[in-house]
């Protein structure tokens, strides 16, 4: 099994990045292969721009040399981890513009019916997708995060299943309050994921 763990946070000191790691190592001790993209490392453009919008509906024309290789390497695999923070009760800038530049119209979905590019039915596409899981952590307490909803969990729980279109749906790892959290609780989380994603 190939496994692509996606991580989104710039300090690699912070705690975020070692659960990145974690994963990373769980699955390689496992067993799986393991194809790591670390968005700010490799520098990865969020903004997408005037020419790839104009051409988003244009398969596979709206494919570039800067956003096939992503492509590529999500075809490549059998399951798929994101690893971000929340900020402002949602995802990192750079984690957003990946889901915009690459889950483009031909790869994470197609439009079937209609008369035009841009019109019918939406059916997920990346049938190479086996599972999928979600790991991050919340400034936020979970009270206060409810109250507003809880965009990140939401959009896992249901935008991403009905994106990939995996039996179950995505699992879904979250630290709350993180940074007034005790080190044994930081350190129990980091456990749970090792687990998590050795039976992954």
């Amino acid at each position: 099994m190939r496994v692509h763990v996606i991580h989104a946070h710039p300090v690699e000191t912070s705690y975020n990045r070692a659960l990145f790691d974690t994963v990373c190592s769980a699955v390689r001790a496992k067993g799986d292969e393991v194809d790591a993209l670390n968005l700010y490392d490799e520098a990865f453009q969020a903004v997408m721009s005037r020419e790839e919008r104009l051409a988003y509906h244009e398969v596979p024309g709206n494919l570039t040399s800067l956003t096939k290789p992503y492509v590529d390497r999500l075809r490549a695999c059998d399951k798929l981890v994101f690893v971000h923070p929340v900020w402002n009760y949602g995802y990192p800038a750079i984690l957003k513009g990946y889901f915009d530049r690459i889950f483009l119209p031909g790869v994470s979905f197609v439009l079937e019916g209609g008369d035009k590019p841009d019109k019918g039915k939406l059916v997920p596409a990346m049938k190479n997708i086996k599972k999928v899981a979600f790991v991050t952590t919340y400034g936020g307490d979970r009270f206060r995060t409810m109250v507003m909803g809880d965009p990140p969990r939401r959009l896992a729980r249901r935008w991403a299943w009905v994106t990939f279109g995996t039996k179950t749906p995505p699992k879904y790892l979250a630290l709350y309050d993180m940074n007034n959290q005790s080190p044994a609780r930081l350190s129990a989380f980091i456990d749970k994921v090792r687990t998590t994603f050795s039976n992954f």
